[in-house]
């Protein structure tokens, strides 16, 4: 068990003051009940219970007020909630429909109780007729594999962190940090395995970890895919992923398959509700709002980076690297770039991270990832190394009507003066990869800083 940032925002909803039952929402396997068991320790009293085990669902299918399963619980567990403050944690809660409606009483009868719930299966559930959360009665949090920072934290380097928030970052160490972040794209994020690296410091030690993780993926299929035609097609993706993620795909045919672009849009969407991949649109927008285009091929991110190049066979290449630009053109660093940000919460509710891209018959131009900030789109290019063109971020910036741009690559912080290819100045923040996490702060120090 190790510090996870997940706390952090469980505090805030301890502290709110029209606080409501909370449903921890993530993929399987990433840590959900190890996280309120540590946040379980900020209460006087505490109480769990597993859906997947009959005597605790049948508290729920009695028909029984909010009031009679607390002196229920509260006997058993030979507690007063009356006069401590309590966290009831109902875990697997997609197991029972009835658990679910509960939640509403909890919230109208009971706000004194702190409940949370989680479920390994919750997410393909959620909007189906079998699981629906009472609306306005409860709030949600996104759990996603470890970011840097708890890499750090759990595998010994917890001297680091205090840098990470430091701005600007010293840059005696960033070379130190770049070991580590290469290291964590290694190990990836998923918390088994960073436990496991943290015991023995052994990569080889943790293919096994992330062999019973693909195969409990594949055996969860069965349980959330609509029919059995589906099921062939889904494991087939969970199978595929990991070698296309942070490449444009096309549904048709994905994989070398003989599949038509219908069902493996729908069996796509199944697994971006399971948090498995994520889909990331492109966009041609230049103002906000963002406008994603929906008719051009998307990216996919597989869940985890260390899952993602145990399954390319990646691992053994990438161990003996300092550079990992002569890897598939860097793709592996912009997918360890894409997970660092979406574990800092850039990607709630979805798609809220674009890439963009300018198509013509004899130059196409691509950018990373955009991120809006107040009335600018801010251009992010993710490079492997520590040089490279920028012909992308050239053509964007000529089209938009201010001056910031950031690239993070793997050499030091810096800020650079220079110009498009047509002759239009701009400022470019040049940023280490391993700040991806931080990376609104460094556009509000970077804007702040040039304002002066």
């Amino acid at each position: 068990m190790f510090y996870r940032n997940i706390l952090k925002e469980l505090g805030k909803w301890k502290k709110g003051l029209n606080r409501k039952p909370l449903v921890l929402r993530g993929a399987r396997q990433i840590g959900k009940t190890t996280a309120v068991r540590l946040f379980s320790e900020s209460y006087d009293q505490y109480i769990e219970l597993n859906l997947e085990k009959k005597d605790d669902r049948s508290l729920f299918e009695r028909e029984l007020t909010v009031g009679q399963i607390m002196e229920s619980l509260a006997l058993k567990n030979r507690i007063n909630y009356n006069s401590k403050t309590t966290l009831l944690f109902i875990d697997e809660i997609q197991n029972s429909e009835t658990a679910v409606a509960y939640l509403r009483y909890f919230y109208e009868e009971l706000p004194e109780i702190y409940v949370i719930t989680a479920g390994s299966l919750l997410e393909s559930l959620i909007g189906k007729r079998k699981i629906s959360f009472p609306v306005g009665r409860v709030e949600y949090l996104y759990m996603y594999p470890c970011s840097f920072s708890e890499f750090l934290g759990a595998t010994g380097n917890e001297q680091y962190l205090q840098y990470l928030e430091k701005l600007p970052f010293p840059m005696h160490l960033i070379e130190n940090m770049l070991e580590l972040f290469n290291r964590y794209i290694l190990v990836g994020g998923m918390p088994e395995a960073v436990a496991q690296y943290a015991l023995t410091g052994n990569i080889v030690d943790l293919q096994g970890i992330f062999r019973n993780l693909i195969i409990a993926y594949l055996d969860d299929v069965e349980k959330y895919a609509p029919r059995d035609s589906m099921v062939r097609i889904i494991r087939h993706i969970i199978n595929t992923a990991p070698f296309q993620s942070g490449k444009r795909i096309k549904y048709q045919g994905f994989g070398n398959s003989d599949y038509g672009s219908r069902v493996i849009s729908e069996a796509m969407g199944i697994l971006e509700k399971a948090l498995l991949i994520d889909t990331i649109r492109p966009t041609t927008s230049l103002s906000l709002p963002i406008q994603p285009d929906l008719r051009k091929s998307p990216k996919i991110q597989f869940l985890d980076i260390g899952i993602s190049n145990f399954m390319a066979g990646l691992q053994s290449q990438l161990v003996t690297l300092q550079d990992f630009s002569t890897i598939e053109r860097g793709r592996i660093v912009e997918n360890a770039v894409y997970q660092e940000m979406r574990a800092h919460g850039f990607n709630y509710g979805n798609n809220l991270l674009n890439f963009w891209i300018r198509e013509k018959k004899q130059s196409n131009s691509e950018i990373d990832f955009i991120f809006p900030k107040d009335d600018k789109i801010i251009p992010i290019e993710v490079k492997s190394g520590s040089s490279g063109r920028l012909r992308s971020l050239s053509v964007f910036m000529d089209q938009v009507d201010h001056d910031y741009s950031i690239r993070l690559y793997s050499g030091e912080l810096k800020l650079d003066y220079v110009k498009t290819l047509t002759g239009k100045p701009f400022r470019l923040l040049n940023l280490p990869y391993f700040l991806a996490g931080e990376i609104e702060n460094y556009i509000d120090w970077f804007i702040n800083r040039e304002n002066e």
